[in-house]
């Protein structure tokens, strides 16, 4: 058994999730946000019409031997993340069609209590180029609470209807992709992380279900977003990344983030 540690609390720790999850103490994580690989199963490139060369997801961390292995490495990050969980506390985990079944049963089998499917509904969707499917305009994500007699887990209901124009907000949501300045890019001008999610989908999933100094956990750090908005929302974070690339880039942006900035803000959704 690994040996247990107090969290590394605003801190993102460069390393294996599973590994460094199994030496985090019990029941001391508020909430976490989980963005794990899509296990894509890409065949071939992808080219535009002008048949140019679409930069999909094709990193190693989403590339797994067979549909069974990546189930066996969903049960072991979620099963930590299930014991790391305080008793009240709930799980975002977010996917595509590519993953978010196998995920959800995996999280039903483990016992986690599902409290809503969302669905981001992208405003500006990656076309599909050949012509062959409708276009994937949307990721799901399952938020569950650890233990299904809990029903005092966080959950923002007034503070979601006044975002939402004083009407109870439903569970599509609909933000663009991120794109423009908020896009993180190399000195050549490439984007550094393939499916870095949009702030404004994180400040909504970290708004409706914490509350100011809760503690984050995010075993799938990337490129710091889930990180960067507890900082302006005035929560706590442990990030987890096994790649140094990213683990830099998402340590250089947070030293740029000022710490509560969106705390009397709106919405900007």
């Amino acid at each position: 058994m690994a040996r247990r540690r107090k969290p590394p609390v605003d801190q993102i720790v460069q390393a294996d999730c599973v590994a460094e999850l199994a030496r985090m103490p019990d029941e001391c994580f508020d909430m976490c946000f989980a963005d794990p690989p899509y296990n894509l199963q890409l065949q071939g490139e992808l080219h535009r019409p002008d048949r140019s060369r679409v930069n999909g997801v094709e990193d190693t961390w989403d590339q797994f031997d067979s549909m069974s292995a990546y189930d066996e490495f969903t049960a072991a990050w979620m099963s930590e993340v299930k014991r790391a969980l305080k008793p009240n506390g709930t799980l975002w985990v977010i996917g595509t069609y590519h993953n978010i079944y196998r995920v959800g049963k995996v999280l039903q089998d483990l016992g986690f209590w599902i409290l809503n499917d969302v669905t981001w509904v992208k405003k500006n969707p990656m076309p599909n180029f050949r012509g062959v499917r409708f276009t994937n305009a949307t990721e799901s994500l399952i938020w569950a609470v650890r233990d299904q007699e809990r029903k005092d887990y966080t959950f923002n209901y007034a503070l979601m209807k006044e975002r939402n124009e004083g009407k109870q907000m439903r569970s599509d949501w609909r933000f663009n992709l991120c794109t423009g300045n908020e896009r993180i890019k190399d000195c050549d001008g490439q984007k550094v992380h393939s499916t870095q999610k949009p702030e404004a989908l994180l400040r909504r999933v970290v708004e409706s279900s914490t509350s100011p100094d809760d503690l984050v956990l995010d075993p799938f750090m990337g490129v710091g977003t889930t990180a960067a908005v507890c900082k302006k929302l005035g929560r706590h974070y442990v990030g987890i990344e096994i790649d140094e690339g990213y683990v830099k880039v998402a340590r250089k942006r947070l030293r740029e983030v000022t710490e509560g900035e969106w705390l009397a803000e709106e919405d900007p959704a």
